[in-house]
């Protein structure tokens, strides 16, 4: 069964689209990030348009975190005060994502920017994201003891001023940095379509030194609010938010962001981290892959309209 996207301006298979709002559901819901840095490209090599699939997977990614955040707010694994902080920067990030997005569609290089972005920074991140994790477990093995460091005694960044207390993570840290590190999220989530969690999640715990559960939880929250702040931005200024096809990925996301965090709850940390490596990595050697390829198509013409 096949259905006609009025934006992306093609047809695709229903259960296909659907499958896949299910599988990158699940993923959302276990470790903790929004789905949208392996969505999107999926959408891009199916066919449907960069500019059209990132803006479109904006809703899903918003219906996924709500059903992943829920199930972590249930289990009180979620710090509000730190979420309300980051979104100061989350949703300023958006606003300049947005405009950036725009910018670029007007200079025809949309499409361009975002494989190669995805490239550079799921390339970068996983591969940080799994050396770490296996030296992780490789210590766990031999018996030694994890190394304890106290949060921001030594990183430059903790010791700027507007410091709060973050009960529920166990942090007493600047401002400043975690509205830096919420900015940064909200403008990748708006220009690249992706929720940021991949980010965030290894931010919070490697540089503020919030808990891996908590983290997950906490970084629920901000892509659900980013990411409908994107959804509105980009259909209200670009108009490329497919309602159809983010509705079947909508459906699917949302039942199967409650069985990964589930799932999520119950592996271990450094095990949960080696996961979420292999799986961005994975993704950026795919991107890359296709961004080097030859298309099948050589040649492509584009239409100019002429200045009245």
């Amino acid at each position: 069964m096949t259905i006609y996207l009025p934006i992306a301006e093609l047809p695709v298979a229903i259960f296909t689209v659907f499958a896949m709002g299910l599988a990158v559901g699940f993923i959302s819901g276990m470790f903790g990030v929004g789905g949208g840095f392996l969505m999107t490209p999926l959408l891009i090599f199916t066919g449907v348009p960069p500019a059209v699939a990132v803006a479109s997977v904006s809703p899903y990614m918003a219906a996924s975190s709500f059903s992943g955040a829920l199930s972590y707010w249930r289990k009180d694994m979620v710090d509000l005060p730190l979420a309300a902080v980051l979104l100061t920067g989350g949703l300023a990030g958006t606003v300049a994502g947005v405009a950036l997005f725009l910018w670029l569609r007007m200079i025809g290089q949309v499409d361009l920017a975002i494989r190669i972005s995805y490239t550079l920074l799921l390339g970068t991140i996983g591969s940080l994201m799994l050396v770490e994790s296996v030296r992780a477990i490789a210590r766990t093995r031999r018996g030694e003891r994890p190394v304890v460091r106290r949060p921001g005694t030594r990183a430059w960044f903790m010791r700027l001023p507007l410091k709060l207390r973050f009960r529920r993570s166990r942090i007493y840290v600047s401002a400043l940095p975690v509205v830096g590190i919420g900015f940064v999220i909200g403008l990748l989530g708006a220009v690249l379509g992706v929720g940021g969690g991949f980010i965030l999640v290894p931010a919070l715990i490697y540089l503020l030194r919030v808990p891996t559960q908590t983290s997950v939880g906490t970084s629920l929250v901000l892509t659900l609010v980013t990411m409908v702040a994107a959804t509105v931005l980009h259909a209200e200024a670009n108009g490329t938010v497919d309602v159809v096809l983010a509705f079947v990925l909508m459906v699917g996301g949302t039942m199967g962001a409650q069985f990964g965090a589930r799932t999520g709850q119950t592996l271990k940390a450094e095990h949960l981290r080696l996961l979420l490596g292999l799986l961005v990595l994975s993704v950026a050697v795919r991107v890359a892959a296709d961004l080097v390829s030859q298309p099948p198509d050589t040649y492509a013409v584009t239409v100019i309209e002429a200045a009245p």
